[in-house]
């Protein structure tokens, strides 16, 4: 009986002692609900809002389109750089992009476009050959590295991977035309940085190449076929002083990196990459059109839109005379083959027509014999009427007897023209005595021995016959300064990149500073030279020359919009003379033309200088270097009071100095000049008679 009731006293005991467990345990899951059901509503009431905006989170990109580039005019509004639309294929990076779609898509489109072998040769780098072989053989790029190396920082490991690619295969890509093409896509598609477009082709682009992209873009993510913009060119004249702008593929100029980072260009941008395109390229660069990409928190991208159109650069009206500047370029054409028959190194021939008063620059002429071309083609060589110079030879006596002038030398001074003798130097004289001479018949017949004197006595030298010629560094310096204040050996100011000063090369004798006076040592650019006859022409203000007058806000239509920018001339500095000095040497220039050296062949009412230089020959044909020749110029102005133009023409290394090519050139372009004034004149008076009965 005992034992009975101890046994239901036990199973009474186990089974409170389950029904505790069993409510203990419905309340630990109680409590558990009760933390998910506060957790949850934690979630949902205060952090709702946040997390769902986690999960349709976004994100930004902006991406540039190409606009296109200012326009520039001449002086009278006529297009003389334009804008043309040309296709492009292009790829666009996001941020789910990766080597290997780089690679698959490269692979798709080799099939549609393809390059000239030569192109890619001169295009592909060795490290663009190296980039692609990486990426094409992931698990051999790395075997290239050892177990430590592997731990390296990404950019490590990858600079001793691109040293360590085996040159054999480097040279396997070289040799096959299918590989360097793939190797160039490739290298197109990485260039740039995420969701900005990068040209793979637009050079050589044909039409057939377009079509089968765009009929296959589905097929090519990324790739696109976009209107992009190209230059083009009205007239054939000035290409070269209208400068050249970079390709897409070529991009930015790595000399001036850092320039266009701080102003936002992307690396593919096109710029300026001389002259006229490179010196405004702050203002030519256009506005480019804005694109924003929405992407998802994953880097898919889930919409995108214009939200900039973008605008075309800023307008140029420049100060060439185009009609004036063909004309001229016939002229020297005509003037220079012909001229070049009986000259063997004669191979090249300038001129410079400038606004003596306003420094507009109307036509600026190079021209030279293409030393390849059988047929005695012409190049353009127009820069070089600014970036090249030649000795002037007489034409700078006009700033000869100024600097005289400036120094207490009176008008009406008179020097006997006769050889001069100084000890241990051949004499020095004229093309013959030309007896006793002042300043007007000085410059008249063009005498050497009379600038001979006037340097002797901006140097404080009293010439004593086979006595010494005792010349300071000083003396020369002295010299040099007066000449300089109209422009010769100093840059002119020019709107032009890669303006030369000219060369004031260091004497190696007393007797250059004679040399000097009569153009004979130092060197100038036909520019110079312009600028300094424009000082006399003017009468004695050096005039910045300029090829921009005005900048203007971009239009719709073909004509010139508000002005932005005025560019008003500009005076350097006044020459240190009085009116009357100035005024006589502008008499001497004309006494040049109408009874001296220039009197047989000026027809119209110029003033000016002839001037030949011996100089030695260091052309293109170097198996003549040193040989002896002369640079035939001249320069003036037309007319000779209230000159409307002032002009140089510079014809280097002529056989002898009895041709008169200066001379006919000079004549040729001052009636080009007229006959286009007398035309502007009548059409204008046409469009005014035509507007008048128009309002009737």
């Amino acid at each position: 009986m005992t034992e009975q009731n101890t046994n239901k006293s036990e199973q009474r005991k186990l089974r409170k002692s389950r029904y505790v467990r069993t409510n203990v345990f419905f309340f630990l899951v109680f409590l558990l609900f009760v933390a998910l059901i506060v957790r949850l509503g934690v979630v949902q009431i205060v952090q709702g809002e946040e997390f769902s905006k986690e999960v349709s989170r976004t994100e930004s990109d902006y991406a540039s389109l190409p606009a296109p580039r200012g326009k520039m005019y001449d002086r009278y509004n006529r297009v003389v750089v334009d804008n043309k639309r040309v296709p492009a294929i292009t790829y666009t990076v996001d941020k789910t992009t990766k080597a290997e779609d780089k690679i698959s898509t490269a692979i798709k489109l080799s099939e549609y476009i393809s390059y000239e072998k030569s192109y890619l040769k001169n295009e592909l780098k060795d490290r663009d050959i190296r980039d692609y072989w990486l990426a094409t053989h992931p698990t051999e790029a790395k075997e290239l590295l050892s177990e430590n190396e592997l731990t390296l920082e990404p950019s490590e490991t990858y600079k001793l991977q691109v040293e360590r690619v085996p040159a054999d295969e480097v040279q396997k890509i070289q040799n096959s035309l299918e590989e360097m093409e793939l190797a160039y896509i490739y290298t197109r598609f990485s260039s740039g940085y995420q969701y900005e477009p990068q040209v793979v082709k637009s050079l050589n682009l044909t039409d057939k190449e377009v079509a089968l992209v765009a009929e296959h873009l589905e097929q090519l993510p990324g790739v696109d076929v976009i209107t992009d913009w190209g230059r083009e060119y009205p007239y054939e004249s000035l290409q070269t002083i209208f400068g050249g702008v970079t390709s897409p593929e070529q991009g930015i100029l790595q000399s001036r990196q850092d320039y266009y980072n701080a102003r936002g260009y992307a690396r593919n941008e096109r710029v300026g990459k001389s002259y006229l395109e490179y010196q405004y390229e702050d203002y030519l660069n256009p506005r480019k059109a804005k694109i924003e990409y929405i992407s998802d928190k994953n880097g898919n991208i889930v919409s995108e839109k214009v939200i900039d159109e973008g605008q075309r650069g800023y307008d140029l009206k420049l100060s060439f005379d185009m009609e004036l500047q063909m004309e001229v370029e016939k002229i020297v054409e005509e003037e220079l083959r012909q001229a070049s028959k009986s000259h063997f190194l004669m191979d090249r021939a300038f001129v410079v027509m400038m606004d003596p008063y306003q420094g507009d620059v109307l036509a600026m002429v190079g021209k030279m014999l293409d030393p390849d071309d059988r047929n005695g083609d012409m190049l353009d060589f127009a820069y070089g009427t600014f970036a090249t110079q030649y000795e002037a030879g007489s034409t700078v006596k006009g700033a000869t007897v100024l600097s005289g002038y400036q120094d207490g030398m009176p008008i009406g001074q008179g020097y006997y023209d006769t050889k001069l003798y100084f000890k241990g130097t051949p004499p020095k004289g004229s093309y013959r005595n030309l007896g006793y001479m002042t300043d007007l018949s000085a410059l008249k017949l063009s005498s050497n021995v009379y600038m001979f004197y006037v340097a002797l006595r901006i140097a404080d030298v009293t010439y004593v016959q086979n006595g010494p010629l005792n010349i300071s560094t000083e003396d020369f310096q002295k010299l040099r300064n007066y000449f300089a204040q109209f422009g010769l050996g100093v840059p002119t100011g020019i709107d032009l990149p890669q303006e030369s000063s000219g060369l004031l090369s260091t004497p190696d004798t007393a007797g250059k500073i004679l040399d000097i006076a009569i153009g004979q040592f130092d060197t100038y650019t036909p520019l110079q030279l312009a600028q300094y006859v424009s000082v006399i022409a003017n009468g004695g203000s050096r005039v910045q020359p300029r090829i921009v007058t005005s900048i203007h806000t971009p239009v719709e239509d073909s004509t010139l919009g508000p002005i932005a920018v005025d560019k008003a001339p500009t005076v350097l500095n006044r020459v240190n003379n009085t009116e009357e000095e100035i005024e006589q040497v502008q008499q001497g220039f004309k006494q040049v033309v109408t009874s001296g050296t220039a009197s047989a062949y000026i027809d119209y009412d110029v003033a000016g200088k002839t001037g030949t230089s011996q100089t030695n020959y260091y052309g293109p044909k170097r198996e003549y270097w040193g040989k002896q020749t002369n640079n035939l110029n001249f320069v003036g102005y037309y007319p000779s009071n209230n000159p409307e133009i002032a002009f140089s023409v510079v014809v280097p290394w002529a056989s002898n100095d009895q041709d008169a090519v200066n001379k006919h050139i000079a004549n040729r372009i001052v009636k080009a000049y007229i006959d286009l004034q007398k035309k502007y004149v009548t059409t204008t008076e046409i469009d005014q008679d035509k507007l008048a009965k128009e309002e009737e």
